[in-house]
């Protein structure tokens, strides 16, 4: 049984203060009626802030990080390492988002050695994979998703794919409003898990969880969640507002 999994990416938003504050609010209402696991990721700025607080609220949630380079320490102005990240006790990390490889051309080669890095140190990964509108017109949306799936996972062995995380995220449905219906978000969930069935055992790809991200909100998030090779969502804008984010891990 795969346990499901809300997490939140909060992007480039709140400030270590507002992210504190966000967090006041959303331990004074918390309830987890489905035995999620949930996840928040702050900018890197709030991380310790919001560590604190975790630890000393009522609110059982992992702690993740949006991003990270894959070398532990050097000279790479600007960057985050692992080693940082596990030293403020972050769980999981987010690889490969469409905005880190749109933004700055981050490829699935680099995507895989940041996946390899992140599990060597201890970190979990939240592995990012979707199409562009432009891909799925084209009737190339399962080739280009698998294919980037391929490339991201090469050399990953079979106890280091056990600690992924796959979210599903058609670029299309990233902060437009516009959602996959169900039918094709699950449809191209359950291709993934086909391939990494073919990647590694069986056994192995029934329990990876993969999520659906883009425009996930309270009205979409139950009927998400009951298709079959959905275990989870990746939120964005939604994350930010404590009785949306609420209303998404009590669907």
């Amino acid at each position: 049984m795969r346990v499901p999994f809300i997490a939140g990416n909060w992007k480039m938003n709140l400030t270590h203060l507002e992210a504190m504050d966000f967090l006041v609010d959303l331990e004074s209402r918390f309830e987890n009626k489905n035995g999620c696991e949930i996840a928040v990721c702050p900018p890197f700025t709030s991380i310790r802030s919001v560590k604190t607080l975790l630890d000393e609220k009522k609110i059982e949630a992992s702690l993740g990080a949006q991003n990270m380079f894959y070398e532990q320490s050097g000279a790479y102005t600007g960057e985050i390492s692992p080693l940082m990240l596990k030293a403020l006790g972050v769980e999981y990390v987010i690889l490969g988002h469409s905005e880190r490889r749109q933004y700055f051309y981050e490829t699935n080669g680099l995507v895989n050695q940041k996946i390899k890095s992140s599990i060597a140190n201890g970190i979990k990964p939240i592995l990012c994979i979707g199409e562009t509108l432009d891909i799925r017109e084209r009737g190339e949306a399962e080739d280009f998703v698998l294919g980037q799936l391929k490339e991201c996972l090469d050399g990953i062995d079979q106890d280091a794919a056990a600690l992924l995380t796959i979210a599903y995220e058609p670029i299309w449905a990233i902060g437009t409003g516009k959602t996959a219906t169900v039918q094709d978000a699950n449809g191209m969930c359950s291709r993934i898990r086909g391939k990494l069935s073919k990647l590694y055992k069986d056994k192995t790809a029934e329990e990876i969880r993969i999520q659906y991200g883009g425009s996930v909100k309270p009205s979409n998030i139950s009927e998400l969640m009951h298709a079959s090779d959905i275990d989870g969502a990746l939120v964005g804008g939604a994350s930010l507002k404590v009785d949306d984010f609420l209303d998404i891990i009590n669907y």
